[in-house]
């Protein structure tokens, strides 16, 4: 792809394009009764009075400011208004508590905080908390500071399902780099309408739901706080939507019943922040005639491997590397798997979407082997390119000194009669001794399972325990929180 533009600034790239039509709708936040729409002037204004309020106040470009803000306008506005200014957005989960905010802020050490009604603060705020966000974005307006487009724009947590959360540090740089993904993953027109079902903190949300189809002109479209994922369907159709995004959870709500989905103008549909398993896209394929193209990505280089309407991902695999990428599949040694062999999947250092690194000590730093930034994901090389995804390096199970990947083990199982969901996981039964167990959800009973993974699994790879939930421990954002289940699956041995 073609060099990002220097000077460059992040939210002026975002808003550019819908200078051309100032009075089309750029967000529509999608209640039950009524729309809230916010035109694409209406929404640059917004974004630079907030950029000319933290001026006035007197915030100096790079520093940080901490978002406590809810699935509302004024998110996206603040995030962006930040990077006007030259500040550098902290978005964080609406539902983080105060003990979780007590151990995250010191971490980015914010100059201000931007708070919404009824959102936790830390114990002792550290800054300014600045709740006024009405005026604020009815303040005179201030114009984008430009620079580098290397320099820091906004910090991102990670989930924290593999440990501590950590502080992603992104350059401005990172929102051009997500063009690859226009044709990569999205297929993203101009006359497009994305729905997204996600928190607008989450980096799929606020990349796939709100930037990028501003960034190119098209219509953001979010459910309002409180909408039930059963209530997706209507709002899809009633609101025209082309493009649906959610995670893997939502679709399975969404298919449950196995009965038709009409959705008119729905061109496809895009998953990603967990594995999507092939039997619910088959699903879905059969409720609406459309088609989930899946992608993985992390919150270090949003997606950069990906199944497109151009390009479909063969059956069975995440897809291909987006065009601009550069990715290698690497032995535990460093060196290139081979064809078919798994690895673990890296990211080249020149990357444009590539993290600058995480926070520390007010500094990014980027932790590389040689110039490769390890992500932790397992994956194979098809013969055409096509990556094999094999689950997480910290996720892989090892019982009687076999390492096995959970994603194999529930694969066996699905579209297994009256079986809902899956996941597997590795228990300690006694000192140094694990063994697989399987949680699962639905009307189906362990001698049926046990049958499946007999017929389908070597027996190193077999559950010994089938443990019957009511659903599966779950993050905020819908994805399968491994970490939880281990936990809940050793309470139930």
């Amino acid at each position: 792809m073609e060099p990002c533009p220097s000077p460059f600034n992040l939210a002026d790239y975002v808003l550019t394009a819908g200078r051309a039509t100032p009075d089309k709708v750029a967000l529509a936040v999608l209640g039950p009764a009524r729309a809230e729409r916010w035109s694409f002037a209406r929404l640059e204004a917004a974004v630079l009075g907030m950029a000319g309020a933290l001026v006035a106040r007197g915030f100096a470009p790079g520093e940080r400011v901490l978002l406590r803000l809810g699935n509302t306008p004024e998110f996206p506005v603040a995030f962006l208004g930040c990077i006007a200014a030259g500040l550098v957005p902290v978005p964080t989960a609406e539902g983080l508590t105060e003990p979780e905010l007590d151990r995250l802020t010191p971490l980015v050490a914010p100059a201000a905080i931007l708070a919404g009604p009824g959102v936790s603060l830390p114990t002792a705020p550290p800054c300014p908390v600045l709740d006024d966000l009405a005026a604020m974005m009815d303040h005179a307006r201030a114009r984008y500071t430009m620079g580098d487009p290397d320099r820091l724009a906004y910090v991102v947590f990670t989930s924290g399902s593999s440990g501590t959360p950590k502080p992603v540090a992104h350059a401005h740089r990172a929102s051009w780099a997500r063009r690859m993904m226009w044709d990569g993953w999205y297929g993203l027109r101009p006359d497009d309408r994305v729905l997204h079902a996600g928190a607008f903190n989450w980096t799929f949300t606020l990349g796939t739901g709100l930037l990028d189809p501003w960034a190119i002109g098209a219509t953001a479209l979010i459910p309002a706080p409180g909408t039930a994922p059963e209530a997706l369907p209507l709002l899809l159709k009633r609101h025209d939507a082309t493009i649906f995004a959610a995670a893997p959870g939502i679709f399975r709500k969404l298919v449950a019943a196995d009965a038709p989905l009409a959705l008119p103008r729905l061109r496809h549909a895009l998953a990603a922040g967990e594995k999507l398993p092939e039997a619910l896209r088959a699903r879905w394929d059969t409720a609406t005639g459309t088609t989930i193209h899946e992608a993985l990505g992390m919150s270090e280089c949003s997606t950069f491997i990906s199944g497109s309407p151009a390009r479909p991902a063969p059956q069975g695999t995440l897809g291909h590397p987006q065009p601009g990428r550069r990715i290698a599949i690497l032995t535990e040694d460093g060196l290139a798997a081979a064809t078919g062999e798994t690895g673990i999947l890296a990211i080249h250092r020149s990357d444009p979407g590539l993290m600058l690194g995480y926070l520390a000590d007010g500094s990014p730093e980027l932790p590389l082997s040689g110039d490769w930034f390890l992500t932790g994901d397992l994956v194979s090389a098809e013969p055409d390119g096509a990556l094999r995804y094999h689950g997480r390096r910290d996720d892989l199970m090892t019982t009687g000194g076999f390492r096995v990947s959970p994603l194999e083990v529930e694969a066996a199982f699905h579209g297994a009669p009256g079986l809902a969901e899956c996941a597997a996981a590795a228990v300690e039964v006694k000192a140094d001794t694990h063994v697989i167990a399987l949680a699962h959800v639905g009307d189906i009973g362990k001698d049926a399972l046990a049958a499946l993974a007999e017929a389908r699994l070597a027996r190193y790879k077999q559950p010994r325990l089938y443990i019957p939930l009511s659903a599966l421990p779950r993050s905020a954002n819908g994805k399968l929180d491994r970490r939880a289940l281990a936990r809940l699956l050793k309470e139930q041995t």
